[in-house]
């Protein structure tokens, strides 16, 4: 049987070093194929519900950062019991039930204040690719799906420096009966100088 401990009990919200300076860390969930694909035509190129479930836990409660493209793709907007934060430099956009953001520096300020507010020790940023890219510095923890599988797509994950990052657990998911590939949940946290030099 399948050991999923560490998918059904969640984990810290906040890596050590912003726990213990009171901060709201920053937190990427991402699903990435063996290929480096995330998306494809604008959604998902997979189907695995057991993910989505994931994804639902990992996210619920906590802002979350997304740009348009990745805001107009959900099925259903917003996603409920978080704050939807969409990135867009339309300043005629407009996202019902969401807030909106110029860039994606206003978009972590506004959702570190809103999970300062609600008590969550994570803002989640959620894509698409360019979000990512623009936040990977800022980063304290990725919750990455590997999917083990190779499907079209048109969008990847950006490529980038793992110097300084750390798998701190990586589990298998167990795979649902409508799920189309297998994957493993593995998170990864960035060691900060100050905790090298502890």
């Amino acid at each position: 049987m399948t050991n999923t401990s560490s998918l059904t009990s969640p984990a810290p919200d906040a890596p050590p070093e912003r726990q213990r300076d009171g901060g709201v860390a920053v937190a990427f969930v991402v699903a990435v194929a063996d290929n480096g694909v995330i998306g494809r035509n604008g959604g998902l190129p997979w189907r695995l519900s057991s993910d989505l479930k994931l994804f639902r836990r990992l996210t619920m409660g906590k802002p979350i950062i997304m740009g348009r493209k990745t805001w107009v793709s959900l099925p259903k907007r917003p996603l409920d019991g978080r704050d939807n934060i969409v990135v867009t430099r339309d300043l005629a956009f407009e996202a019902e039930g969401a807030h909106v953001a110029a860039d994606t520096e206003h978009a972590l300020r506004l959702g570190q204040a809103l999970a300062g507010e609600r008590g969550a020790g994570e803002v989640a940023v959620i894509g698409g690719a360019a979000i990512y890219e623009a936040l990977i510095d800022a980063a304290d923890r990725i919750y990455l799906t590997a999917v083990h599988g190779e499907p079209d797509g048109d969008t990847t994950f950006p490529v980038f420096d793992l110097t300084g990052w750390r798998i701190v657990s990586e589990e298998p998911i167990e795979r649902g009966a409508r799920d189309e590939f297998d994957a493993t949940l593995r998170v990864m946290e960035r060691v900060w100088p100050e905790d090298k030099a502890a």
